[in-house]
């Protein structure tokens, strides 16, 4: 049984240009490894999101979540943002 299938991809020129330029230079040895391999970093860019979302981003929203009076409407947040900006033009 088969563990590969064939797919029809269409790429913009510069895209298709930069894959077979891959190949040209012999970094990869054809065109499917190229795409395989933007493939894994997509993944593994995904897994990284993922896993700052679980690590760093979830158990601020359950900490919001459980005591909303400790966030900042955005209105704090663009005024403390241009409070600190007028402050580093003056020390400047």
């Amino acid at each position: 049984m088969r563990t590969t299938q064939q797919l029809s991809v269409t790429l913009p020129k510069e895209m298709a240009a930069r894959v077979k330029a891959k190949v040209e230079s012999g970094e990869y040895a054809s065109e499917s490894e190229v795409i395989r391999e933007g493939l894994r970093a997509l993944q593994a860019r995904d897994r990284a999101i993922e896993d700052w979302l679980r690590r760093d981003v979830l158990p601020i929203y359950d900490t919001m979540k459980r005591d909303a009076g400790r966030g900042r409407s955005a209105d704090q947040i663009r005024a403390a943002l241009a409070a600190a900006d007028r402050a580093a033009t003056e020390s400047a």
